[in-house]
C-alpha cells in the first residue's frame, strides 16, 4: 500500500509552480516557466522519495496553458532530458503518479466546443505522463460530468465520447464518483461498460451515496474488479469533511484516529490511498508513519523536530506531553503523538505562549546577533506583548534571522509555515 497527496507541498522549499496571465504569454516566457516548474517537480519527487511517499498527483498546472493554443512550444522535445530524468526517478523508485483535470474538462457536455476542449485537455495530461516515460498504471482521473436535465442522455454522450478517445488517453483514464451528479453505483455501471477502472472517493460517497444500506466498504470492494494488472493496484481517494465548511470541503488535516479506523476496517494492503487534504504532504507523512510495518522511534523524532516550536507556541502542555512520550525509545506511540500534535495545532493562540516560543527560537541567534539585531528583536517582542503589533511581525524578523545565519533546523521546521 502507498499513501500519497496531491499537487503541492507544505513547508518544502523551492517547490512552487508558476504561471502567467494569458496576455503575457510568449514562447520565451513559457520556456522560463516550464523550466522552473519542472525543477520544482523534481524537488517534490526527491522530497517524496526521501520521506517514503510513493504516491503523488502531479499538478495540471505543470505546463502553463498546456492544452491551450496559446502554448505553441514543443515542450516535450525542448525539455526531453529533464522529463526523462524526473521520469527515471519515478520509475526506478516504484513511485506512482497521476493527474486530475479540473472541473471544466467535461466529456459529456452537449456543447461540442466544450467536448473538444476536454479532449485536448485529456491529451495534454496524457502527454505529460507519456513524456515522463511512465506506464499505464500512472493514471488520469476524470469525473463523468454534468446531468444537463437528462442523465440517461448525458451518460450516453459520455460513453460515446469516451469511445472516440485515442488509446493513449483511455489506457490511463480512470473514473471517479462525485458528490452531486454521479454516485459510485452509476460510475461503476459506466466504468464496467467501458472497461475503465473506477476510483472510490469516500467523502463524495458520504455526501452522495446510492440508495440502499450498503456501506462504503462494500462499494470500495465493488470497484476492485475494475482494476486489471495493466492498471496497477486499486486506488482510492480518502478525505475528511471540514466541519466548518460546506459538505465536500476537505479538512485542514487528516485526523489520525478517524483515518486509522478506516484503515484497519479495510483489512487489506493491496490498494493505494490518495489523500485529499489541505495540509498535503504533512498528512501523508502522518498516515504513513502510523501504518508503517517497520516502526522506528527516529521517524517520530524527526517529525517532532519540525513541529516542536509550533507546538510550544500553541500548547506548552502538549509540548511537555510529547517530550515525555518520546523518551521511551523502545516504544512507537505514533497515533498518540499525532493526536497530541493535532490538539496542539487546534489550540487558540495565546500571547504568552507565542512569546515563550519566540524566545526559544531567538536562542539560536543570541550568540551571533549584532547589538542592533538584539535591540530590534526585543523591541518587536515588547510591541507584540503590548498589543501594538501582531505575531507575524515577530516571526518575520526571526525568519530573516534564520535566513541570514542559515539555521537549517529552523528553516526546515513548521514554525514559519503553520
Amino acid at each position: 500500500m502507498s499513501i500519497g497527496y496531491a499537487c503541492l507541498t507544505i513547508g518544502v522549499q523551492n517547490t512552487d509552480l508558476k504561471t502567467c496571465m494569458l496576455k503575457n504569454v510568449n514562447e520565451s516566457r513559457l520556456a522560463e516557466l516550464i523550466s522552473h516548474n519542472l525543477q520544482s517537480l523534481e524537488r517534490i519527487i526527491d522530497y517524496n522519495l526521501a520521506n517514503r511517499i510513493r504516491l503523488f498527483r502531479i499538478s495540471s498546472d505543470l505546463i502553463p496553458f498546456g492544452s491551450s493554443p496559446a502554448n505553441t512550444l514543443v515542450w516535450p522535445e525542448i525539455f526531453t532530458a529533464r522529463l526523462q530524468t524526473i521520469g527515471a526517478k519515478i520509475n526506478d523508485s516504484g513511485m506512482r503518479v497521476s493527474m486530475h483535470p479540473g472541473q471544466y474538462t467535461v466529456l459529456n457536455s452537449p456543447d461540442a466546443g466544450v467536448v473538444a476542449r476536454a479532449i485536448e485537455d485529456l491529451a495534454y495530461h496524457a502527454q505529460v505522463l507519456e513524456s515522463l516515460g511512465t506506464g499505464s498504471e500512472h493514471k488520469i482521473v476524470l469525473h463523468i460530468g454534468g446531468v444537463y436535465n437528462d442523465k440517461k442522455q448525458a451518460i450516453k454522450r459520455f460513453i460515446a465520447h469516451y469511445r472516440q478517445l485515442d488509446s493513449a488517453i483511455t489506457r490511463r483514464l480512470v473514473l471517479e464518483n462525485d458528490e452531486r451528479s454521479y454516485n459510485i453505483e452509476e460510475v461503476l455501471e459506466i466504468g464496467t461498460k467501458l472497461g475503465a477502472p473506477v476510483i472510490f472517493d469516500n467523502l463524495h460517497h458520504a455526501i452522495h451515496p446510492p440508495a440502499g444500506e450498503k456501506d462504503q466498504f462494500y462499494w470500495l470492494e465493488q470497484c476492485r474488479p475494475t482494476w486489471h494488472p495493466r492498471d496497477g493496484q486499486q486506488k482510492i481517494h480518502y478525505s475528511q469533511q471540514n466541519p466548518g465548511k460546506k459538505p465536500g470541503s476537505h479538512s485542514d488535516t487528516i485526523h489520525i484516529n478517524e483515518f486509522l479506523r478506516f484503515y484497519h476496517t479495510l483489512n487489506r494492503n493491496d490498494l493505494d490511498i490518495m489523500l485529499e487534504v489541505k495540509d498535503k504532504n504533512l498528512s501523508a507523512l502522518k498516515c504513513i508513519n502510523c501504518t508503517l510495518a517497520e516502526k522506528k522511534i527516529k521517524q517520530l523524532e524527526q517529525e517532532w523536530s519540525t513541529y516542536k516550536y509550533t507546538v510550544l507556541e500553541r500548547s506548552p502542555s502538549a509540548y511537555a506531553q510529547i517530550r515525555q512520550l518520546l523518551r521511551d525509545k523502545n516504544n512507537y506511540p505514533a497515533a498518540a503523538f499525532y493526536s497530541l500534535l493535532e490538539d496542539a495545532l487546534q489550540s487558540p493562540l495565546e500571547t504568552g505562549h507565542a512569546i515563550n516560543a519566540a524566545q526559544h527560537v531567538w536562542g539560536y541567534f543570541k550568540d551571533v546577533a549584532s547589538e542592533k539585531e538584539k535591540a530590534s528583536f526585543f523591541q518587536i517582542l515588547n510591541d507584540y506583548q503590548q498589543g501594538k503589533t501582531g505575531l507575524p511581525k515577530t516571526k518575520s524578523f526571526l525568519k530573516k534571522m534564520a535566513d541570514k545565519y542559515q539555521r537549517r533546523y529552523l528553516l526546515d521546521s513548521m514554525y514559519f509555515i503553520l
